[in-house]
């Protein structure tokens, strides 16, 4: 990109001088730098001293009959070579047709794929005979309270973002969450698969988790 329109790195960038832990995968995130088993909690790889990236041990690599080599959570290259059209525009309406449910979920808080982007996506997808969605998302996504909780599973409840179901297809924006909904807000990534399974009618509903006494 020539100067000045090579925003994204510009942008990262100056965020990451006032905040150098900045997670690109979940913006909120501050110092001091969190680490986890993967070895790549963030932006960046980082492993503090005398851990060990539990996928990288021989053992476990046995234990699940995986290659003995090196591991990696992210690996640069891999989709390189991929030549396919992008979803939307090839399998993604069929999958659509084909289905009594599909759900695409998006993270509020993540810059690695941006919530408008997705949703342009989708506005330019056409499925079920009409282009994208026939009205803007609105609908209030709703998480129950998880009364069982205890302080190791704690989790967020109430209104978490917006939703959208249109001719089988449901849009969910999540709020307070990055790129990996389960691992950020695993209440309301709880919800969103009792939904695809069809414990519930709607993503708007309020009630209890279907698995609750």
């Amino acid at each position: 990109a020539g100067p000045g329109c090579d925003l994204f790195n510009d942008i990262f960038d100056a965020i990451s001088l006032i905040n150098p832990c900045f997670d690109i995968y979940q913006i909120a995130t501050t110092c001091p730098l969190l680490w986890d088993v993967l070895g790549f909690p963030g932006s960046f790889d980082y492993l503090p001293p005398g851990a060990e990236i539990y996928f990288n041990r021989s053992d476990v690599q046995r234990a699940i009959n995986a290659p003995l080599q090196p591991w990696a959570e992210c690996q640069g290259g891999v989709l390189e070579t991929d030549t396919s059209l992008p979803s939307g525009l090839s399998v993604l309406p069929s999958v659509i047709e084909r289905l009594e449910r599909t759900v695409v979920a998006h993270g509020a808080l993540d810059m690695i794929l941006i919530a408008n982007g997705t949703l342009l996506m989708i506005q330019n997808m056409t499925w079920g005979g009409m282009q994208g969605f026939q009205a803007r998302p609105s609908g209030e996504f709703f998480v129950p309270e998880h009364v069982e909780a205890g302080l190791g599973t704690l989790a967020g409840s109430g209104v978490f973002g917006t939703t959208r179901t249109e001719r089988g297809l449901t849009w969910v924006e999540v709020a307070l969450t990055g790129h990996m909904v389960p691992q950020y807000a695993p209440s309301a990534a709880y919800r969103q698969l009792e939904f695809a399974l069809g414990r519930i009618g709607s993503l708007e509903e309020r009630g209890n988790f279907t698995t609750q006494v």
